[in-house]
């Protein structure tokens, strides 16, 4: 399964986490992507940092409900905010947000995260 729009990577990544295929999660990131998640972490980079990110959700096979609110494409580059939801298998929310994302389109034409930030970016620390 490949995004072969920005707009449908959210919905790769909740078919593989509700599969339980973190590999398949994994494959929907750029090797050299930052990621920042859990809430008030600091951002994370490379492929690792995604296994870490999402291993915990494995086991419970939530469901991923994103609507994408805006997407802007330059070349192979695309920014993209969404609102989310987890849901369990009652519907019930685990956790929300409103995201920032920036992709990376590959050289077979599929699109993976390369800055995801499910809460927004971080905050600018007041010096």
């Amino acid at each position: 399964m490949k995004a072969m729009q920005p707009r449908e990577i959210a919905d790769c990544v909740g078919h593989f986490l509700k599969q339980g295929d973190l590999d398949g999660i994994v494959s929907m990131f750029h090797p050299d992507c930052c990621l920042v998640f859990p809430r008030g972490a600091a951002p994370q980079t490379g492929l690792d940092a995604v296994r870490d990110a999402f291993k915990m959700f494995i086991d419970h096979r939530p469901t991923i409900v994103s609507t994408v609110t805006g997407e802007l494409i330059l070349g192979d580059t695309a920014l993209l905010t969404a609102n989310w939801r987890l849901e369990d298998d009652n519907g019930n929310v685990l956790d929300s947000g409103s995201s920032t994302e920036v992709a990376k389109k590959n050289a077979d034409g599929s699109w993976v995260y390369f800055m995801d930030c499910p809460f927004g970016p971080p905050a600018i620390e007041k010096q």
